[in-house]
C-alpha cells in the first residue's frame, strides 16, 4: 500500500490496520465499550451491514467494505489508519482485548492472526493429527505454525531458505522442515499432507505444492503475489485436489481468534519500536529484517518525541 504496488492507494496515506489501544470516548448511542477498555481494530471499518456477507458474519468479503485506511467512508472522507495516537471507528468493527494478551501482543494477531485461523478453520484443517504444511515464514507464516500447533497439528514448515530450519524447529515449534528447492525432501513428502497455507506474495510455482498434498488436499493462499499464479488443470484433477484462497475474516470470527490466542498462548513474535523508527523500520521489512512482527508504540513515543 504505501509504494502502490496494488494500484488502489490514495495519498497522503496513514497505514496501520494491526491497532490496539484502550477506549479514551464513546458516542451516546454506544452500547458494547466503555471507557478505559482494552480493544483493537483490523483491517476493516464499516461495511453495507445488508448483503449476504454481511448477514452471514463475513463483512471482510461484502462488496462494499470499508478498510481501515486509503478508502473512502461513507461519509466522503478518506479513511486514515493506526499509526496516530487516536482513531475512531464503529463500535461494531472493534475488537474486545482479552487480559491474558498485552496490546503490543494482540495488535499482529488482528490481521496476520486472522488471516491463517479464518482458513484453517473454514476449510477443516483444525483437526489435531492433520499433516499441515506452511508455505513461507514471515509475519503470517509464523502464525500459522503457532495456531496449528495449537489445533494439534503436524506441521511441516516449507521454505527456501535453509537458515530458517533452526528457528522454524526450535523456536517456532515446527514438527518438520523442507528446503523447498531439495528436490529430494519434496519427492520424499509428496502426497503427504492433508492441507497447506501459502503465506508467500513472491512468485512462485505452485506445481510443487499440490504434489505434496493428499488426494482431496487444499492449498490455500493468504498470500498475494502481484501477479497471477498458473495453476495445470492435471496438478488437481488428478486427486480432486483444491486451490482455495482466504482473506481475513469476519468481526464474530476475529473475536472468537484473539479470545482462542488468549486461552491457548499463541502470540506473535514482535520487536517494539518507537513512532520515529518508523521511516528505518521500512528499509529493515524491505530487506526481510524482521522477526517477525513490528509493532509501533505510538502511545508512549509519540508523546516523548513532542
Amino acid at each position: 500500500m504505501v509504494k502502490n504496488e496494488w494500484g488502489n492507494s490514495i495519498y497522503p496515506l496513514v497505514p496501520g490496520h494491526e491497532v490496539a489501544g484502550e477506549v479514551t470516548e464513546v458516542g451516546s448511542k454506544v452500547t458494547k465499550f466503555k471507557v478505559g477498555d482494552r480493544v483493537g481494530v483490523g483491517c476493516m471499518v464499516n461495511s453495507c451491514k445488508s448483503c449476504q456477507s454481511c448477514s452471514d458474519d463475513l463483512e471482510n468479503y461484502c462488496p462494499k467494505i470499508i478498510l481501515t485506511y486509503s478508502v473512502k467512508n461513507v461519509d466522503g472522507t478518506i479513511t486514515y489508519g493506526g499509526y496516530s495516537d487516536s482513531m475512531v471507528c464503529d463500535e461494531n468493527f472493534v475488537i474486545r482485548i482479552p487480559d491474558a494478551l498485552s496490546l503490543e501482543a494482540a495488535a499482529p494477531l488482528l490481521c496476520a492472526g486472522i488471516t491463517v485461523y479464518s482458513p484453517l478453520k473454514y476449510f477443516g484443517l483444525d483437526k489435531p493429527g492433520l499433516h499441515l504444511g506452511v508455505v513461507g515464514l514471515g509475519g503470517l507464516g509464523h502464525m500459522a505454525v503457532k495456531f496449528a500447533k495449537a489445533f494439534g497439528a503436524n506441521v511441516t514448515v516449507i521454505s527456501t531458505s535453509p537458515n530458517k530450519k533452526k528457528e522454524a524447529l526450535e523456536h517456532l515449534g515446527a514438527d518438520s522442515f523442507v528446503v523447498s528447492r531439495e528436490q529430494d525432501q519434496m519427492q520424499a513428502l509428496m502426497g503427504t499432507f492433508d492441507g497447506i497455507i501459502d503465506s508467500v506474495s513472491a512468485q512462485h510455482s505452485l506445481v510443487p505444492l499440490l504434489a505434496l498434498v493428499k488426494n482431496h488436499g487444499k492449498l490455500v493462499m493468504v498470500g498475494a503475489p502481484e501477479k497471477p499464479l498458473e495453476v495445470p488443470a492435471f496438478s488437481i484433477i488428478g486427486g480432486r485436489k483444491t486451490v482455495s484462497g482466504s482473506m481475513i475474516g469476519g468481526i464474530k470470527e476475529t473475536q472468537e481468534m484473539i479470545d482462542f490466542a488468549a486461552k491457548h498462548g499463541v502470540k506473535p513474535d514482535i520487536e517494539i519500536i518507537a513512532v520515529d523508527y518508523v521511516n528505518t523500520a521500512m528499509e529493515r521489512l524491505l530487506k526481510a529484517d524482521v522477526k517477525y512482527r513490528f509493532v509501533i508504540d505510538i502511545g508512549n513515543t509519540l508523546k516523548a518525541s513532542s
